[in-house]
Formats: structure tokens, sequence, C-alpha cells
């Protein structure tokens, strides 16, 4: 049994540039086929808009609200949602105050995975 920790994970910016703590992947357990990871948002900070030509995301917003836009498409979104964002989708997402979501990659997330418009 693999059981981690959120606080003993060590926090680091992705190329769209949110800042996540993975709480399981690859690199810290035996993971094939998905990651979880933490991300956190200043107020007004927003991600790159990009894609992931393989990696199908889950974000669960945890605290605060954002603007969240896949493929053209924008919402408010807050505690208690959860957006899919399918393979291939242009996404980003922006902090409308301080933010903290999940965010679940299938397979896991991989920076070379990481495409911008």
């Amino acid at each position: 049994m693999i059981v981690q920790q959120l606080e003993n994970q060590s926090p680091f910016t992705t190329k769209d540039g949110s800042t996540i703590r993975s709480i399981l992947d690859r690199a810290n357990a035996p993971v094939e086929k998905h990651s979880l990871a933490e991300a956190t948002m200043a107020p007004g900070q927003a991600t790159e808009r990009h894609h992931h030509k393989i990696c199908e995301e889950f974000y669960f917003l945890l605290e605060g609200t954002a603007l969240m836009e896949v493929d053209g498409e924008t919402r408010e979104v807050g505690p208690g949602d959860a957006i899919l964002i399918p393979a291939g989708s242009r996404h980003q997402i922006t902090a409308r105050s301080k933010l903290r979501f999940l965010c679940s990659c299938s397979p896991f997330y991989d920076h070379a995975d990481v495409y911008f418009d």
C-alpha cells in the first residue's frame, strides 16, 4: 500500500505556470496510468493557454473562484465544481481569488505533453 501525505510533497511550477504539489504520480509511487496533484494560484494569476495531446484532465476546486476556459467556452467555477478537460482541448484557468484545486491526469502529467497555442 502506498500512502502519501500532501504536506510532505515539494511544490514545483508546471510549464503552464501553475504551482503544484504531486500527491501521487510516477515520481513518488509506482504509478502507471494517472497522476493526482494539488494546484494553487494567487488572485489574478492565470495559466498559459495550452493543451495536451495525450492527457485527459479533471480539475476539482477546493477553495476560491476562477474563470475556466475550455475550447473557447468560459465559465465561473468555485468550490465543489469538477471540470473535464478532454485530451486536445485548449484550456486556461484564471484565479479570481486565492485558488486551490485538485488536478487528476490520465495518463500521468508530463511536461512533454504540454503544448502552447
